[in-house]
């Protein structure tokens, strides 16, 4: 199974998200704020497989977070969560450097197709603009 970071500030979504990864299979280490999360990947050099970070959080917001782990470790693949539809906005743009973006709320089905589906690098059909984008 895969080695993810959660960062998520919400403590009842942050131990959800844990949960249900965890139950999965996989090694999960969750932070409460992208900081934390930023300083956790560096100092694990990056040997992650998956970035799970919520957009909207103090000290360093996901988006942040995003392009800190991608400028380091390209590998990793990042999916965004969010429930707040500006912030998923402030994420147009950067289809180069994460999978997809989650919406709040999402059910334990959402979150596991989510991530199996970025952890087995299925394309993702984007909305943008109108038209349809697809990312790899």
């Amino acid at each position: 199974m895969a080695r993810i970071l959660v960062a998520e500030d919400d403590p009842s979504v942050r131990a959800f998200v844990v949960s249900a990864l965890t139950m999965k299979g996989h090694e999960v280490v969750a932070e409460e704020d992208g900081g934390l999360a930023a300083e956790t990947v560096d100092s694990e050099e990056g040997r992650f497989d998956l970035l799970l970070s919520d957009i909207k959080m103090p000290i360093m917001d996901g988006i942040g977070l995003a392009l800190h782990v991608a400028a380091k470790y390209p590998d990793i693949i990042i999916v965004l969560m969010t429930g707040f539809a500006d912030q998923r906005e402030r994420a147009h743009g950067l289809e180069a450097l994460i999978y997809d973006v989650i919406t709040k709320p999402f059910t334990l089905a959402d979150l596991i197709a989510k991530v199996d589906d970025a952890l087995a690098g299925k394309p993702v059909e984007v909305v943008s603009l109108g038209r349809q984008a697809q990312l790899q």
